[in-house]
């Protein structure tokens, strides 16, 4: 459907009047006119819409099916190496992810504890139709939040002053919802694809269709738009499995909360199941590769490298005799299990073949099959930092509209995105978190800087600052700035101002307290030492939580090693002040690399720091930039650059 052109001036200021009378505006007793119009309710548009939410905006949240809100569309899990950490962040900015993930789980772990606390993750299998239903139930008691189901068809846009600017969204019926901001969070669901063997069947979801007038309307704005693939595995009857065969999986026995809010768990685990493939299993899948979408042709589009098919698996790693399976249960209420690892898209007999040929699942059922989804995606380095477009103003992207994949990365952008849509009518400076802050801002940073050439995902090894960013500190990183945007309320950020208290207080007391001449600070230090030892030798301290031991812990044992992680850091910093106008003509530096001048003028960074980080720019283009702006002709232009 074409883009609709809405030709009604407006300040940029005049839709956060929360309660003034222009709400009562109503078409058959419903209002109309919203601060904020989020479109899509999975993980991000749920986070998007509670963001904005929170901060005060009158926010809408549009969804074809009231009945999917936060669907787990594949493995009923939350976390996970890299993951784990950007959870903690949704939650330490006031996002529900956390809390419902601690409402809803029936599996905790942490993954890597032999590592270092930088490596390890927090990750936690979900009661999948619980965890739903617990993030529509926290939707709909959220203030100043309206859900509705609804089938949007196209953007509403109006011109002023050259710029394009997005006034609302209009829905199947020939309804226009106005907004101030606009928030697409529309998932696998663009001119969706889903394929099983030959047969290809429209639709972003099993059971689902697809959304095409919204593509339209991008392109028809001068957006980009590409194609990604992904696909999820088979789910089988869980009494149908040997689980004789099988290797057992308990979670941890001390479940941690992934909710700053939680002190603890009290939740009765089920145990996860290993299994494996076999040569058997892999000869039948070369014998039907021709009929495996990806490998006839049917499917050109790229998906993600790290979760691979088991297709793809076969092919890639044609050395390995087997590969491993976890069979993963959907809930307490459900027999349904998520076979990890078997991702695939090959047709309903052949995925009938391949479990009768692994002992543990010969005679296994098959509840849903697997199947590949195609989908049209917009390349995030047509975004700014703020996760708003650079083509059309009030415009916010979030989720795998971005070319990214998982249900973390997914609410991240979320959050970012609903939180900057209010911020955006406000007129104030958008939240916009870096590198050295949290995961999410490695997350962001990647995206609208390099943009992606498969489904992005999130690993520690992204994030060059991880000791820092570890998932154990993220509110003592985060809820202070969300406090100051208003994403948290006054008892979470109470909450952690005495936490924070009892930190200082407990090291204090440790760096005053000798013993054998040597202050429990310096003991602390060595490799040996823990807090245990501390414990027994200043017995005072076995009050103290499990939460602020850990924090002292890590602060003493690893200050060295952060001092010289700060010291870097501020050297970015000082890239980072360095602001780059949004209207900077690169192609009037004469000196500057013909490359180096297209990049950047596509990319449009907001500052030096960003600038560095892109793909093909030298030192020696940032330093010419930086010699341009800090020369005379850059004086008192700065001041004025919001990003």
């Amino acid at each position: 459907m074409p883009t609709v052109l809405v030709r009604r001036p407006r300040r940029n200021n005049d839709l956060i009047e929360h309660h003034s009378t222009r709400y009562d505006e109503t078409m058959n007793g419903a209002s109309y006119q919203y601060d904020v119009v989020v479109v899509g309710a999975g993980h991000a548009g749920t986070e998007a819409a509670l963001a904005a939410a929170r901060m005060g905006a009158k926010t809408a949240l549009l969804t074809t099916n009231l009945d999917t809100v936060a669907q787990m569309s594949c493995n009923p899990a939350i976390g996970g190496v890299g993951k784990g950490q950007i959870v903690r962040e949704i939650d330490a900015l006031g996002g529900a992810m956390g809390q419902a993930i601690d409402k809803t789980g029936i599996q905790f772990r942490v993954l890597n504890r032999r590592k270092g606390p930088a490596m390890q993750s927090p990750r936690a299998q979900a009661d999948k139709k619980a965890y739903q239903l617990e993030v529509k139930r926290l939707v709909e008691n959220q203030e100043n939040l309206a859900l509705r189901q609804e089938i949007v068809e196209g953007l509403l846009t109006e011109q002023n002053n050259g710029q394009t600017r997005c006034v609302g969204v209009r829905v199947r019926g020939d309804i226009d919802y106005q907004a101030g901001c606009v928030v697409l969070t529309t998932g696998t669901f663009l001119q969706a694809i889903m394929h099983t063997g030959e047969a290809k069947t429209p639709g972003g979801r099993a059971g689902e269709g697809t959304t095409r007038g919204i593509s339209g309307s991008l392109t028809q704005l001068g957006f980009a738009i590409d194609r990604f693939k992904t696909g999820t595995p088979p789910r089988i009857l869980g009494r149908s499995i040997d689980y004789s065969q099988t290797e057992r999986q308990p979670g941890d026995d001390d479940p941690q909360p992934f909710s700053f809010l939680n002190d603890r768990l009290d939740v009765e685990q089920l145990p996860c199941w290993i299994t494996y493939t076999n040569q058997e299993v892999h000869d039948l899948i070369r014998e039907n590769l021709e009929r495996a979408p990806m490998y006839s042709g049917q499917i050109n589009s790229t998906g993600p490298r790290y979760c691979p098919s088991i297709e793809d698996k076969v092919v890639r790693f044609a050395d390995k005799s087997e590969h491993q399976l976890f069979l993963e249960p959907e809930g307490y209420h459900t027999q349904e299990v998520y076979v990890n690892g078997i991702s695939t898209s090959l047709p309903r007999d052949v995925q009938d073949e391949m479990f009768r040929r692994i002992p543990a699942l010969r005679n296994a059922q098959i509840m849903r099959y697997g199947y590949a989804v195609e989908y049209d995606y917009c390349p995030p380095d047509q975004l700014r930092p703020s996760l708003e477009t650079k083509h059309v103003s009030h415009l916010f992207f979030a989720g795998q509209i971005n070319g990214t994949t998982g249900y973390e990365e997914a609410g991240a952008q979320g959050l970012i995105a609903g939180a900057n849509a209010a911020l955006k009518l406000r007129s104030t400076d958008p939240l916009i978190l870096c590198r050295n802050e949290g995961y999410i801002g490695v997350l962001i940073d990647d995206l609208v800087t390099c943009g992606v050439d498969e489904p992005y995902r999130m690993f520690t090894s992204r994030a060059e600052h991880r000791l820092s960013l570890r998932h154990d500190n993220a509110d003592r990183r985060l809820t202070h700035q969300a406090q100051k945007v208003g994403l948290v309320d006054n008892a979470r950020y109470e909450r952690l101002v005495a936490k924070e208290n009892e930190i200082a207080r407990i090291t204090k007391l440790l760096d005053s307290t000798r013993v054998d001449e040597i202050s429990l600070t310096k003991r602390l230090r060595r490799p040996e030492s823990d807090w245990q030892d501390m414990v027994s030798r200043l017995p005072e301290l076995s009050t103290v939580t499990e939460d602020v031991s850990r924090q002292v812990v890590y602060d003493i044992k690893y200050a060295g090693y952060i001092l010289r992680q700060m010291q870097q850091i501020e050297r970015q910093e000082r890239l980072g002040k360095k602001r780059i106008p949004d209207n900077f003509d690169y192609s009037a530096l004469s000196h500057l690399r013909a490359e180096a001048r297209q990049k950047l003028t596509h990319v449009r960074p907001i500052n030096l720091d960003q600038a560095s980080r892109i793909s093909g720019i030298t030192p020696a283009d940032i330093a010419l930039l930086m010699a341009h702006l800090s020369g005379p002709s850059s004086q008192g232009n700065e001041q004025k650059v919001r990003p």
